[in-house]
């Protein structure tokens, strides 16, 4: 968050994208193996810190906007508790079962 207000970037798109990565939640719907993978790939912080990155040496703006909301969202989800999924089920995860 620090990142994003030092960047001036509006807080309203913040809020407006901060659970958008939960879409991935959608690919539950196909099955248990399925959604875990999808959910796991959105929820990873590989791609989010690659896309800042990306962002910072191309200099796209809107790019480290969203890379930077996407991260806080993981961040968001370890800190209450939400880790990535297992197959086995969507409240099994590697931190606890939700």
């Amino acid at each position: 968050m620090y990142f994003y207000q030092q960047n001036n970037f509006s807080w309203l798109a913040f809020i407006f994208l901060l659970f958008a990565c939960n879409v991935s939640m959608i690919s539950y719907v196909i099955n248990e193996r399925v959604g875990a993978l999808v959910y796991n790939i959105f929820h990873s912080y590989i791609l989010s810190v690659t896309l800042i990155l990306v962002s910072t040496i191309i200099t796209l703006d809107w790019l480290l906007m969203v890379s930077l909301i996407w991260t806080a969202h993981i961040g968001m989800d370890r800190m209450i508790g939400y880790g990535l999924k297992y197959h086995s089920g969507f409240k099994d995860s590697h931190f606890q079962k939700v």
